[in-house]
């Protein structure tokens, strides 16, 4: 991301806190499981933990609190420069005994899959954090100290601290770990055998729901077990408290002075819509929202006096027949928009407010009626990866300004709008998306607001008009 303030000298902030990168060679090597042991593991032992994912991804966070109870957040170098990364990082490090961090496909894969930009490395680097690089041994022996010495080289910051094997029986995990430490004087933390009854299933947009799968909490804590009985904890907790302070300019430390009365604004919360960057909420609650969860699926209208909605994205395909029958939501939805009440949608969200969502067999169901367009799922990734958005027209955005965010979908819209340009990071494909107006932004994009503040403040800035105005046509 473009700096534009490198040159002028900032007042630092430094703060202290153990931290710890699960990472790996590639995807499917058991970086949520092996996350997700070491925090059930940590949490029986009484340390005070919180959890973070990197990259856009929202359902390994889910696992994570799934275990502990409290929000996991995303940590991604593409969305936000490395001194707000770090202050992200370090929001709760004062009540925290530990920082874990799950990463994002191999270790070094980045934007396109090619640059380190963006990469779980990339964070690590970013945040100084030691990594644990967890390899799915099944079915491999001395070869993987060929993979390890070509990992190893590339790690020029030196992060990579030490080794778990998954997949490996402990009878052989023994072997190799001893020709690991001898060859690279790297220790090996863990080992976890072949276990099919704590494997965590996956669907085409990834891993699915937590409250999806039958017995997690039990799944989780055999899989602790399993691990305790074949990890250093006290080892790991040493490598996670030799990482260095966080240091970051104390402008990164966004504050915002509410001044004007608290607004309220609606955020859609259910089976259908749950796909949430926690940092988002949080600084709408810094810009003074109170934010009222309501349920598209079950409720039956939107909540009283709210001044805002936000629809997320989820999963609704899942549930259209359940969102159809729910009518008076759907006309209480249109209504608020229709009267100018202010709002934001995100993939899932964006689908809710159209005329109509055709499920995998081409049978329509009728959603919010917003958008006069219809939604149809197609055979393939209609788009997929990070992306910057630059505002043609005044919104949320000033003209000519830029959000970035994220695309993950196999549903596409017969009209996605023309108020800003999508172009990805990586070549040279751009093309027109997104609905926006002074009291509007519906898309595809699921958006970072710490990209771009600005955005999060024109929203709530509206919200705030709104209720103002509400007000004075009551009196």
């Amino acid at each position: 991301m473009e700096n534009t303030k490198k040159d002028v000298q900032h007042e630092k902030i430094a703060k202290k806190g153990a931290r710890i990168m699960i990472a790996a060679p590639q995807s499917g090597s058991g970086k949520t499981l092996i996350t997700c042991a070491l925090l059930q593991a940590l949490k029986e032992k009484n340390y005070h933990l919180e959890s973070f994912k990197c990259g856009p991804d929202y359902i390994d966070p889910m696992f994570h609190k799934t275990v502990l109870g409290i929000s996991s957040r995303n940590l991604d170098p593409f969305f936000t420069e490395d001194s707000i990364t770090r202050m992200l990082l370090s929001k709760g490090q004062d009540s925290r005994d530990l920082a874990v961090i799950e990463g994002v496909m191999g270790l070094y894969d980045g934007l396109g899959g090619i640059r380190e930009e963006a990469s779980s490395y990339a964070l690590a680097k970013a945040t100084n954090t030691p990594i644990l690089l967890t390899v799915n041994a099944r079915g491999i022996g001395r070869s993987l100290l060929a993979l390890l010495s070509g990992f190893l080289q590339y790690d020029t910051a030196h992060l990579i601290k030490g080794v778990i094997l998954n997949q490996t029986p402990s009878s052989f995990a023994s072997v190799l770990a001893k020709e690991i430490e001898e060859t690279f004087h790297i220790p090996v933390v863990a080992s976890f055998p072949v276990r099919d009854d704590v494997r965590i299933e996956s669907r085409h947009l990834g891993l699915v729901m937590p409250y999806e799968l039958e017995d997690i909490q039990s799944r989780l804590k055999i899989a602790s077990q399993v691990l305790c009985e074949n990890a250093n904890i006290e080892q790991i907790l040493e490598i996670a408290k030799s990482a260095p302070k966080l240091e970051y300019d104390v402008e990164s430390d966004i504050k915002h002075k509410i001044t004007e009365k608290t607004i309220r604004i609606g955020v859609a919360r259910d089976e259908a819509f749950c796909f949430y960057y926690e940092d988002n909420l949080d600084l709408l609650k810094s810009l003074g929202a109170k934010l009222i969860f309501f349920s598209p699926l079950h409720d039956d209208t939107l909540p009283k006096d709210l001044d805002g909605i936000l629809f997320g994205g989820g999963y609704p395909e899942l549930y259209l027949k359940e969102l159809e029958e729910n009518e008076s939501m759907r006309n209480s939805v249109k209504s608020a928009i229709e009267n100018k009440m202010p709002s934001l949608a995100e993939c899932g969200g964006f689908m809710y407010l159209h005329d109509t969502i055709f499920d995998s067999e081409k049978k329509p169901y009728k959603m919010a009626g917003v958008i006069h367009a219809c939604c149809m799922k197609k055979e393939r990734l209609v788009r997929f990866g990070y992306l910057t958005l630059n505002s043609k027209t005044d919104s949320f955005l000033k003209k000519g300004e830029t959000i970035r965010g994220h695309e993950f979908h196999y549903y596409d819209s017969e009209d996605n709008g023309e108020c800003a340009i999508a172009k990805k990071p990586v070549g040279t494909k751009s093309w027109e998306c997104v609905h926006a107006g002074s009291d509007h932004w519906w898309g595809f994009a699921h958006l970072s607001y710490y990209s771009n503040p600005k955005f999060a403040e024109k929203f709530a800035e509206a919200c705030r008009s709104y209720k103002i105005n509400k007000i004075a046509e009551k009196k």
